[in-house]
């Protein structure tokens, strides 16, 4: 197989979504992985050799295959191309997480940062810039389904946090404001909102934020903490001007709300 995979071009229009009730994360057996991709090429390969790895996979070429087998077909990730014909993918991936919090890994075209950037702004867990070797794309699936695992199958003693009347219930991943109301969280905010939880008042930097939420470090990875930092301000913060987590100088974040068992 060849070892890297090349990137593509892409235009925009517009379909709607099917029915996001048969769209799921987790449940026993072999994980459904989507493939949404238009290069005929590299959709073979990858689903292929992920197939070859233990991984149950569909692959479509734009986003009405994709709305069409997300309306009856269980997906527990979804790999998606931004440079696609039709709806683009950052459309594609504002659409998919309005909608539900299915893990999402993007392909981008390499050295193309203002799209990545984007992607995990709208809501993206991982992304993979192209050309990419296929098994560092397995590595990263497995850790995103992992994490997703992990977080519904916890059975850690402190069940709820609570802070400022806020709920984060780690066996649901669910978080709740101080209404009740549920408060839409992307695997991967929820696991950086869990990091901060668990060690409130400590200074994290990035370099921690990142080994405890996914497990790699490096430069080109501190601008998805800083994203996946402004997403969850936006989503926690209710008064302007203020924030519970509080930006360092020396380069990282403290959650500073106190938080208690429930």
């Amino acid at each position: 197989m060849t070892a890297v995979l090349r990137a593509r071009h892409s235009s925009a229009n517009r379909p709607t979504i099917g029915n996001p009730d048969a769209i799921s994360t987790m449940t026993n057996g072999p994980q459904n992985v989507l493939i949404v991709e238009d290069d005929k090429q590299t959709r073979d390969l990858i689903s292929r050799y992920l197939r070859d790895h233990n991984l149950s996979v569909d692959a479509v070429a734009n986003g009405r295959e994709m709305d069409r087998h997300l309306s009856h077909g269980r997906v527990d990730l979804i790999v998606l191309d931004l440079m696609l014909p039709g709806e683009d993918g950052l459309s594609l991936c504002r659409r998919l997480r309005m909608e539900s919090t299915t893990p999402i890994i993007i392909l981008t075209a390499k050295g193309e940062d203002l799209d990545r950037i984007l992607g995990l702004e709208m809501g993206a867990d991982d992304y993979l810039p192209k050309p990419f070797n296929p098994r560092e794309l397995l590595a990263r699936i497995n850790a995103v389904l992992r994490r997703q695992a992990s977080g519904l199958t916890a059975a850690s003693a402190a069940a709820r946090l609570t802070f400022q009347g806020w709920t984060i219930d780690l066996r649901l991943r669910e978080l709740r404001d101080p209404e009740g109301a549920q408060v839409p969280l992307t695997s991967a905010e929820f696991d950086l909102l869990q990091a901060f939880c668990e060690r409130a008042g400590r200074i994290l930097t990035r370099d921690n934020l990142l080994s405890m939420t996914r497990g790699r470090a490096g430069a080109s990875f501190g601008r998805s903490i800083d994203v996946l930092v402004s997403r969850l301000r936006r989503k926690l913060d209710r008064t302007e001007g203020t924030s519970v987590i509080k930006t360092v100088r020396i380069g990282g974040y403290i959650f500073t709300p106190r938080v208690e068992q429930a």
